[in-house]
């Protein structure tokens, strides 16, 4: 069976030597020390490893069932997830006057990280709840944020998203879901969605769904389409549950993974739904919740990854096989380590440096969302706007090639589904997918995030990576190992983007062609940033003769294994790019 511990230390060295959350200036923040995050740190992290990660095979071997109209979740599940509510887990980052505990969303997404890593399916639950909290929280009026929110911040009732229908699966626009408006105010809800996650379960009282739909009068397209709160049951004046909606699950999608989140079809017959925000501007409702589960699935790609790598790091510790080829290792047992081998250190070495580079961009993402809204800062939304296309894609990309490659070290028996290796790779597949498919991200970033504000946030990002390569000017180690290939790098993506301004107007297809390479250069060169300030807070920590030298050692030698190994793609891509839409374009469809 598989294990997972939280990586409390390097969250805190995130936190507090990198983006030194306690010194900003921002509401919330100056309570947030060392000792105050390493507790609730701590505290998430023990839920984790000790309920939420047992339960991660039972929920892959049971899955979710349909019994007469009724959704069951695995064994276990509904105790786990009542200990989940009675911790304020669910409520960590939102707004105190619907019961939530005010904390900056960086700790949420920390303590994310953990609940996502050691059970991925599970945590969709209440993610999904968030989201669909963020919604009616930005766009819902007094009654509907009085009605809703308390329940869904508490988790006693929970939320969905329902965009996806058979026939319109990214183009919204051919969506065909019909909204009636009666005279009461309120909508009839008619048509069927899919691959619905937390559709229906036995763990909440209430089913909060949030539903595109086109009402009459709206035009083709997504300029027709409205949002609207579709609840499971129907809630009284007094907030009391009345009867049933007319909404329904006609089925339990099966899949290659995340067995224990309840896939649904969702049927609404004539369900009575309430507009959420402006009529015909639903997608831009919709949109404050696929921001926030974009940058959220990022953060599930590189979590599995962490639980898987944990797994295989151990595993090559413990496993004898072979000789090492400069000496016995092992001279007493039968055989070394795997871990004394070069290829299985490079295995694990990619996947580390990956690892905790991701972390720290997500945690920095986050941050530039707590720096959006609680100081009104335009320049960070706009950036984390440039940068939640990359968080999703890249990361995603990658963790799911981490989990490939921990599953590789265990050979022939991460294989077998005894080891529990295969889950992870499953279950990481998914956050490729999802919330907009990767290349979808992609034609987002070079599409529209690029041209965006006239280019300025593309350019701010550029001039953040040089103002920090200048600050480390004095440090010639820091310079060396980290700065030098960071540059290369950052003209390298400036390079590509200067292509697609001079081919994009008059060869639209030459950006497009190259734009799913554009997209992994630029998680590249924000990785190589993320390195560099992350060997500056170590080097700044060995300097002052920190009780904790081997942490900050292994961080920069993880670290320059990235800007060596790693890094050097961006000249792939770039090369890639360059090349246009000739190769990709050769062939007429009738060829393929």
């Amino acid at each position: 069976m598989t294990t997972y511990a939280a990586p409390v230390r390097d969250m805190q060295f995130v936190l507090h030597d990198v983006l030194e959350i306690s010194k900003q200036d921002l509401p919330g923040h100056g309570d947030l020390d060392r000792a105050f995050t390493e507790a609730v740190l701590d505290a998430a992290g023990k839920l984790a490893a000790e309920v939420l990660a047992p339960l991660n095979p039972v929920g892959d071997r049971q899955g979710c069932r349909l019994e007469n109209g009724v959704v069951r979740t695995p064994d276990g599940f509904r105790a786990g997830f009542e200990q989940m509510r009675e911790g304020g887990w669910t409520a960590l980052d939102c707004d105190p006057e619907y019961g939530g505990q005010g904390m900056p969303y960086v700790i949420g997404l920390a303590a994310g990280e953990m609940f996502s890593a050691a059970n991925m399916a599970f945590t969709m639950y209440q993610g999904l709840t968030h989201g669909a909290y963020s919604a009616i929280h930005a766009h819902g009026s007094d009654d509907q944020k009085a009605t809703y929110l308390p329940k869904m911040v508490s988790c006693e009732w929970t939320g969905t998203m329902n965009l996806t229908e058979p026939h319109a699966g990214t183009d919204l626009g051919l969506l065909r879901t019909k909204a009636e408006p009666q005279e009461d105010g309120s909508y009839r809800i008619t048509g069927q969605k899919i691959f619905i996650s937390a559709g229906d379960h036995d763990m909440a009282e209430n089913v909060i769904h949030l539903v595109l739909a086109k009402a009459p009068g709206g035009g083709e397209g997504t300029r027709g389409i409205s949002l609207f709160i579709v609840p499971k049951f129907l809630v009284n004046a007094d907030g009391t549950l009345g009867e049933r909606n007319a909404v329904s699950v006609g089925n339990i999608e099966e899949k290659m993974g995340i067995h224990g989140n309840a896939t649904c079809v969702m049927n609404y017959d004539g369900a009575q739904g309430w507009l959420l925000g402006e009529l015909h501007k639903g997608m831009r409702a919709m949109f404050t919740m696929m921001n926030e589960a974009r940058i959220g699935v990022g953060l599930q790609g590189y979590s599995v990854a962490e639980a898987a790598y944990q797994n295989a790091a151990a595993y090559a510790c413990d496993r004898l096989q072979g000789r090492a080829v400069t000496g016995d290792e092992n001279p007493s047992g039968p055989a070394d380590p795997l871990i004394v081998h070069p290829d299985i250190r490079r295995n694990l070495m990619d996947q580390k440096s990956f690892l905790e580079g991701a972390r720290a961009l997500a945690f920095w993402g986050a941050h530039l969302i707590d720096r959006a809204k609680l100081a009104d800062d335009q320049q960070a939304h706009d950036l984390v706007s440039l940068l939640t296309p990359v968080i999703k894609g890249f990361l995603t990309d990658k963790g799911f090639d981490s989990a490939v490659q921990a599953q590789q070290v265990f050979g022939g028996h991460g294989y077998i589904e005894e080891q529990g290796m295969s889950q992870f790779v499953r279950d990481a597949r998914i956050t490729m997918i999802y919330e907009g498919a990767n290349g979808v991200q992609a034609l987002d970033l070079v599409g529209r995030k690029l041209a965006a504000e006239g280019g300025k946030p593309i350019m701010a990002f550029f001039e953040m990576v040089k103002s920090e390569i200048k600050a480390q000017e004095t440090d010639e180690v820091l310079q060396a190992q980290f700065c030098e290939p960071l540059k290369a790098a950052s003209k390298d993506l400036q390079s590509a983007a200067m292509f697609f301004m001079e081919q994009g107007m008059k060869n639209p297809n030459a950006a497009l062609a190259g734009s799913y390479d554009f997209m992994h250069l630029f998680g590249h060169v924000a990785l190589g940033l993320m390195w560099l300030r992350m060997a500056a807070a170590a080097r700044k920590a060995l300097g002052e003769g920190t009780q904790d030298a081997t942490f900050h050692e292994t961080k920069l030698a993880t670290g320059r294994y990235y800007m060596a190994r790693q890094l050097p793609a961006t000249a792939m891509h770039l090369a890639r790019i360059r090349s246009g839409a000739e190769p990709v374009m050769a062939l007429d469809a009738a060829r393929f």
